[in-house]
């Protein structure tokens, strides 16, 4: 367990990673990984083989015709993946290839925003009260793990939405921090990290320190991928 006040979560790992979930409009259930122990009930975490197995199965959604969709997942979920499967390179090249709406908003405009924050601003609804990433692995520890599970999901779903929203409106709208309405124009749609890195860069002279896209492709790099 993490203590309290963790800015960066990422320089506590190894982290482990206790479920995942994907979902789509035409999945009549989303699909679930989690650990398992030997009578078959959720593990504290996934093994290697069994984080490999989510790298692979993503990869075969991608092969279907399917396009990954995340919050972050550039900068968080396929990084710890990578770290957690073994399977640096290819973790690369799907998150890549994928479409990660933070880094295409911190590409556009040089700061990020939260995924509630955006949901508010387009209506959708957002994450469940009570709930959030740092409370869950807890939750997870004591037993709780449907409800874990079930965040997932909605929060998945919320991921799903939310890109559809913005697609069908040509711009991603947030809450800011005074409270206004912040927008972003889509023209083409939501971009993959491939394409949004090749975006100019925006003005963050007005920042006292603007979060970095190179940051979050660091790990990308690493594996020997260039954007």
């Amino acid at each position: 367990m993490l203590p309290e006040g963790v800015g960066d979560i990422l320089s506590h790992r190894p982290l482990g990673i206790t479920c995942a979930t994907a979902t789509a409009n035409d999945m009549p259930k989303p699909i679930i990984w989690h650990g398992k122990n030997e009578s078959g009930r959720p593990s504290s975490q996934m093994t290697i083989v069994e984080a490999a197995q989510v790298v692979t199965d993503l990869a075969n959604l991608t092969s279907r015709g399917y396009t990954l969709l995340t919050w972050n997942g550039l900068g968080f979920d396929f990084d710890v993946l990578a770290e957690e499967s073994g399977k640096t390179k290819e973790c690369a090249s799907l998150a890549v290839n994928h479409v990660d709406m933070l880094f295409h908003v911190l590409c556009s405009l040089g700061h990020l925003i939260s995924l509630q924050k955006a949901a508010e601003g387009m209506h959708v609804i957002g994450k469940k009260a009570g709930f959030s990433g740092a409370v869950v692995p807890a939750m997870w520890a004591t037993g709780r793990h449907d409800e874990v599970i079930d965040y997932c999901v909605q929060d998945t779903r919320l991921t799903l939405q939310l890109a559809e929203e913005c697609e069908n409106k040509g711009q991603l709208s947030w809450i800011t921090q005074r409270g206004g309405l912040g927008r972003m124009l889509l023209p083409t749609g939501w971009l993959t990290v491939q394409d949004a890195n090749a975006l100019p860069i925006p003005d963050t002279s007005w920042m006292s320190d603007p979060p970095s896209r190179d940051r979050a492709l660091q790990w990308i790099r690493r594996a020997g991928l260039v954007p």
